[in-house]
């Protein structure tokens, strides 16, 4: 059984633990991880979700299980979901998001991988694509993009113009 820290909402750590699927507590919070990949070509690296996790694409994202950093969390998600070894200092974080019961921090990782390379992991992962801006933009009217990760796509976008 996997289990994820407790935070009060300013972040501090409340020295408590809930199970992976277990509702969080009133006036308690977890961390979200969720990072945008993107290529040489400006093209970013979506994952579409596994049937059980509702088969919309969306960025790679999960939470840190107890214990480890958001960076940490991070990398984890990473190795787990995609097969992807990264280091700590290739991943850019850029903005964290506070909602009713978690801080959802954003990250920025530029790096050219192959699609072959990658081993999904089938409970969480069904396919893997680079998706274009349009095409990304396309998968957002169509409703074939993940609701939650929309708002953070749109972080991202604008992380992208403002370090462009």
């Amino acid at each position: 059984m996997e289990y994820r820290d407790l935070y009060d909402e300013n972040r501090k750590p409340l020295g408590r633990t809930i199970a992976k699927n277990q509702p969080v507590p009133s006036g308690c919070y977890y961390i979200v991880v969720v990072v945008f990949i993107e290529n040489s070509k400006g093209e970013l690296l979506l994952q579409k979700r596994s049937e059980e996790k509702g088969g919309k694409w969306a960025t790679t994202g999960g939470h840190p299980k107890t214990g480890e950093t958001s960076e940490i969390g991070m990398q984890t998600e990473l190795k787990e979901e995609l097969g992807l070894e990264v280091e700590l200092k290739e991943l850019k974080y850029f903005k964290t998001i506070k909602s009713e019961d978690d801080f959802v921090d954003l990250y920025y990782l530029k790096k050219d991988v192959d699609i072959k390379d990658i081993k999904m992991q089938p409970s969480e992962v069904q396919a893997v694509k680079w998706y274009t801006k349009k095409e990304i933009k396309n998968l957002i009217s169509s409703g074939k993009f993940f609701k939650y990760h929309i708002d953070y796509y749109k972080y991202f976008l604008s992380f992208i113009e403002e370090n462009a």
